[in-house]
């Protein structure tokens, strides 16, 4: 694999990543997929806030891998999960940064979700 550009998150591209301090519920498939209280809010940009679940309060045995890749410059080479129960609609629903660049390494261990894949993120309580 070749070495990709690193970008390092500056003024013309801030990326803050803290706590959400509320409690999140993912449902996909009308079955409940992660319910934690130690959610991680990334803010990139101008993009909306992402939230990012610890694996441990997601349930794996509902996600299966899949070969699908991508790449940002900011955070990493990025693998995803779809969600067999949700249908094809939640195909590559989750991705997760496994190693992610020095400036994301919070997230490292977490997922976050496209919430047009799944039924419903819930941040709350």
């Amino acid at each position: 694999m070749s070495e990709r550009p690193v970008k390092i998150p500056g003024p013309d591209h801030p990326i803050t990543i803290g706590p959400s301090g509320r409690r999140v519920v993912v449902k996909a498939g009308g079955q409940v997929i992660a319910d934690t209280v130690n959610a991680k809010i990334l803010q990139e940009a101008s993009y909306p806030k992402v939230l990012y679940i610890p694996r441990e309060d997601v349930d794996m045995g509902l996600l299966e891998r899949t070969d699908h890749t991508s790449y940002c410059p900011y955070k990493g080479e990025a693998s995803y999960y779809s969600i067999p129960a949700g249908g094809e609609r939640s195909r590559n629903a989750i991705w997760s940064y496994e190693t992610p660049h020095p400036a994301a390494s919070a997230i490292a261990g977490h997922l976050a979700f496209y919430p047009d894949r799944i039924d419903s993120i819930v941040e709350g309580g």
